[in-house]
């Protein structure tokens, strides 16, 4: 977890490009999360909360599906962008699935200040 307003936090820059990805496509989709995740090539998957009538997904199971279908064989990082105060736990279970429990989980408000960062656990 994060401390307190005054601490300085140092986002790694792929790190902050998650962020910023997962922000965009909350923007741009207009819907309540955005997310994204970097495999272990590098490679990014962006998604935005799926809200249809027969399919709900968080934009986490989302982005981890999408992954996954594009032969993603492990996750090095996953970003929401959410009003959530912390990830639900059917998000941490896609992330840990995929790239196991160390995976780090970065929760940013709406405005892409860092929250918290958690292990998918």
């Amino acid at each position: 977890m994060l401390g307190g307003m005054s601490d300085i936090v140092e986002i790694d820059p792929e790190d902050k490009k998650i962020i910023t990805l997962a922000r965009s496509a909350r923007a741009r989709n207009g819907v309540p999360e955005g997310a994204a995740v970097r495999d272990e090539t590098g490679r990014t998957y962006v998604a935005g909360t799926v809200a249809l009538e027969s399919l709900r997904l968080s934009a986490l199971q989302t982005a981890v599906a999408m992954a996954v279908a594009s032969g993603a064989k492990s996750l090095e990082a996953a970003a929401v962008v959410t009003e959530a105060g912390e990830p639900a736990e059917v998000d941490l279970a896609a992330v840990r699935d995929l790239g196991g429990a160390g995976t780090p989980v970065l929760l940013a408000g709406p405005d892409g200040a860092l929250r918290l960062s958690v292990g998918a656990r």
